[in-house]
């Protein structure tokens, strides 16, 4: 399945291959809307020049990061903090994975297991990290045992709560009303 969270073909095209800008394409969805989130790891590989490498983001320049991501049009609302955040995660995934991301999954236990290796990332917490084991399930195939029970509801088959859900323009639609519908009625 092809993976279409930005909207855009050659940026989805670099989430499809690079587990790294899946990654940082779900570190930035936070108070900015799906698509720009999951374009900014396409923007960041643009600037640099080529693909997305845990080792160049965590080894970069902080200050020249965060401008790197400031520069118009800036990769989220709140660039520096966002940068020092993706920074983060590439040190942690050169530590604790020499810079693989996708080792985190492949070596997962079960979905237990693969929920507390992501709520382990900087940035991740238990939602972000449900909704990204429900991707890795409903999009690309890595589906360890209890792996739904993990992601919770966003586990669920024919579910509309998340990225996790997004497949199409079509989609991306329910997802929103979906997220509309539960803000109105944590409001009633």
């Amino acid at each position: 399945m092809r993976i279409q969270l930005a909207q855009r073909s050659e940026a989805d095209e670099l989430l499809g291959r690079s587990p790294l800008a899946l990654l940082v394409g779900m570190l930035l969805d936070q108070q900015i809307p799906m698509e720009w989130a999951f374009t900014g790891p396409f923007t960041i590989s643009e600037r640099l020049g080529h693909d997305l490498t845990a080792a160049e983001i965590a080894s970069y320049d902080p200050e020249a990061f965060a401008a790197l991501l400031a520069a118009k049009p800036a990769v989220h609302r709140y660039p520096k903090s966002m940068a020092a955040r993706v920074q983060q995660l590439a040190a942690y995934l050169v530590e604790e994975y020499d810079g693989r991301p996708e080792r985190i999954w492949a070596e997962a236990a079960d979905g237990k297991d693969l929920l507390k290796r992501l709520m382990a990332l900087p940035g991740y917490g238990k939602q972000k990290a449900q909704i990204f084991l429900a991707l890795l399930g409903k999009q690309l195939g890595v589906q360890p045992a209890g792996w739904r029970e993990a992601a919770g509801p966003y586990g669920e088959e024919g579910s509309h709560r998340s990225v996790a859900d997004v497949v199409d323009g079509d989609s991306l639609a329910r997802v929103r009303a979906t997220k509309q519908e539960a803000k109105r009625a944590a409001k009633t």
